[in-house]
């Protein structure tokens, strides 16, 4: 998995380098600090799937091309097999399979996400990306943290957010928690 996530950064920094976009305005525009981003752009920490998201916006690239090294091809349709998206482990606890990755011009990304349960005695990690985000919860039960709020969403579930706001996700009952993720920039 580190040498994937090494692809991917060098991928991101190349297309950088080569629209001539500045680290700082990377990072101003993610609303990250330049340090985080270049932690990221070297490979030494793992992109979360919502930052990639946004950085393929800034670079004007498909999200694909920044996760698989490959342009996507299908303009009318794509189809996606289970269990065949293009897998995305982006950190231990999240597993996404993106659903849509051959597609071209996408206004959404659409991802199944497993989000592992973890020790109660490790913290919680708070994420925010630009844009809107849909949630449907397809098994399991989930505690998403949005700002101060708290919600247990169970299977059938939904929740649609400003994923400009600070959130979290943890499964809940020590069973892994699968949803359907729409990510919109």
């Amino acid at each position: 998995m580190q040498e994937k996530i090494k692809e991917v950064a060098e991928r991101v920094r190349e297309l950088r380098d080569i629209l001539n976009i500045s680290l700082e305005d990377m990072s101003s525009y993610l609303r990250i600090s330049p340090e985080k981003y270049l932690r990221y752009e070297k490979g030494e920490e793992d992109i979360p799937a919502s930052i990639l998201y946004e950085i393929s916006h800034k670079l004007g690239v498909e999200m694909s091309i920044l996760l698989t090294g490959e342009a996507p091809r299908m303009h009318y349709f794509t189809v996606t097999r289970k269990g065949q998206g293009v897998s995305v482990e982006r950190r231990k606890q999240y597993k996404y399979q993106n659903l849509a990755s051959n597609f071209i011009n996408k206004k959404a990304e659409p991802f199944i996400v497993t989000v592992e349960p973890k020790p109660e005695t490790s913290g919680i990690q708070t994420n925010s990306h630009p844009g809107q985000e849909f949630n449907y919860i397809l098994e399991g039960s989930l505690k998403l943290i949005i700002k101060d709020n708290e919600f247990i969403l169970e299977e059938g579930d939904s929740i649609y957010f400003d994923s400009g706001c600070e959130h979290a996700m943890v499964a809940l009952g020590n069973k892994p928690a699968r949803f359907l993720a729409i990510i919109m920039g």
